[in-house]
């Protein structure tokens, strides 16, 4: 088989929290493509997980900026990002997930290829303390120390000061005692985190998608050859196994390229070929 395309070629990664320890493996491994982070960058200027910075558009949006912000400190053509949020499950709206999107921007090929994860294997918790409070329980399910905290006043005047890298138990208890103080209410907000390196689960749903992002770019396009070649979208229409109406669940899915207009319909996967009709809006409306 011969060589991909990127094998050998360099890659900015914008991170300024490690990232590439989870990302550059599987890229290598996979692709051959060498991945390496971006010096003297400022992420946190495109939005913090901490709030103190919205972030401005949508996720994929933010990561191409954040991408080219790599490959402009490293003057490469090739740039990678990641960009992560944390909230209700899609399919299951009472369970907290994450959800994280690995991108890569081309500009040689003038593309840009994504992939995207969403996980319940997530550590994010939060809870709220006063000076002197018993956190065992709390710190326990937070896998704190080995997961980072940040704390903030519970009810600031403004937006309050916000303190990350609580890695200790003295660190966890001076940051409680000063931002109780600045609190109108004299708690501290605590909660997990979610900087990639201040968060080893995290971290690790990072390295899947990684992998992920490493199958689709060595998935080429059946028309042109250009790598990236994967599902798009689905059609929905899956029949009823009792009434035979079409449903709004998944019938087939949708496959394309990012380098041309080719596209293609592909059945499912599993094969499956009717829906159970409390899914079926005529049974079971």
């Amino acid at each position: 088989m011969a060589a991909h395309s990127y094998r050998g070629k360099v890659a900015a990664l914008a991170t300024m929290h490690q990232k590439e320890i989870a990302i550059a493996p599987p890229l290598l491994e996979r692709v051959g493509l060498r991945v390496f982070p971006a010096a003297g960058i400022d992420t946190d200027a495109l939005g913090t997980f901490a709030g103190e910075i919205p972030r401005v558009g949508s996720m994929g949006e933010v990561a191409t900026r954040k991408a080219r912000l790599g490959m402009a400190a490293a003057n490469t053509s090739i740039g990678l990002a990641s960009e992560g949020t944390f909230g209700p499950h899609p399919a299951v709206p009472w369970m907290t997930a994450g959800m994280e999107l690995l991108k890569l921007v081309d500009d040689e090929r003038g593309i840009e290829i994504s992939e995207s994860l969403v996980t319940s294997d997530i550590v994010y918790q939060s809870t709220i303390a006063r000076p002197g409070d018993e956190l065992g329980e709390f710190l326990a399910i937070c896998h704190f120390p080995t997961h980072g905290l940040i704390a903030r006043p519970n009810k600031p005047e403004n937006t309050g000061p916000i303190v990350k890298d609580i890695l200790s138990l003295n660190d966890l208890s001076k940051a409680v005692e000063k931002l109780a103080r600045q609190s109108a209410d004299g708690m501290a907000a605590l909660s997990n985190d979610m900087r990639a390196h201040r968060n080893p689960t995290r971290m690790r749903s990072l390295n899947e998608l990684a992998k992920k992002l490493a199958e689709r770019v060595m998935s080429l396009c059946p028309a042109c050859n250009c790598p990236g070649f994967g599902r798009t979208g689905y059609v929905a229409g899956l029949p009823c196994s009792d009434c035979g109406s079409p449903t709004q669940s998944r019938k087939a899915d949708t496959f394309g390229c990012v380098g041309c207009e080719y596209q293609e319909t592909r059945e499912r996967a599993d094969h499956m070929k009717h829906e159970n009709p409390r899914y079926c809006d005529y049974c079971n409306p």
